[in-house]
């Protein structure tokens, strides 16, 4: 069979590339909850592996859970003065998500958290407050359907390591926060439905250039 000269020029540019053995993954995982290994910077949340789980009270008989996705963010760091970090998270509210179709479409139209008037969730941190065992306070404002109130976030520090998705550090939090909907003009349903939401969050962050 006759090589064409544009195809062997084609093989031999590639052949380099091809020989090279495939990228070796990590024998464990990159991060770990050390403090030592936090670096200080700016970072934005890494939103594919970011999520917000909200959870409340459904007729007496079960927890109801679903989720928000697509999170961004920013969050300014210091381990020397964590009092001095700066968060700011905005939820898009069109990424609910529960295990009811009918029921997704539903809580984004005017009855619920009318998302074509109020698109996002916003919390931003005004005090953050170290605690032991790698927790911290963090105290801020949510506004959510229009509404903003103080709110607080019980953060956990999960862990930090050098990022297998980007070019320096990555570091992740969980956090709980609990809220009245009501509070927020989000109240149809109660008390069938229950007033009280505790929100799960676990956020990833890549630090930036």
């Amino acid at each position: 069979m006759r090589v064409s000269p544009a195809l062997l020029s084609l093989l031999i540019a590639v052949a380099p590339a091809a020989a090279q053995a495939p990228a070796q993954m990590p024998k464990a995982p990159p991060g770990a909850p050390d403090t030592a290994r936090i670096v200080a910077g700016n970072y934005a949340i890494e939103p594919h592996h970011t999520q917000v789980m909200f959870a409340l009270d459904h007729l007496g008989f079960s927890v109801f859970r679903g989720f928000f996705s697509g999170v961004s963010g920013t969050l300014s760091l210091n381990p020397a003065r964590v009092t001095d970090a700066k968060l700011s998270v905005t939820v898009p509210i069109a990424s609910i998500f529960t295990t009811s179709p009918a029921l997704n479409k539903e809580l984004v139209e005017p009855d619920w958290f009318d998302a074509a008037q109020f698109p996002t969730a916003t919390f931003v941190s005004t005090k953050i407050t170290p605690g032991p065992n790698n927790m911290a306070l963090i105290d801020g404002n949510l506004t959510l359907h229009g509404q903003t109130h103080p709110a607080t976030i019980q953060a956990r520090f999960h862990g930090a390591g050098k990022s297998m998705m980007g070019k320096g550090t990555a570091i992740g939090f969980d956090g709980r926060l609990a809220l009245s909907r009501s509070s927020y003009g989000l109240g149809k349903g109660v008390p069938l439905v229950s007033d009280h939401v505790e929100l799960t969050i676990a956020a990833a962050f890549e630090q930036q250039p």
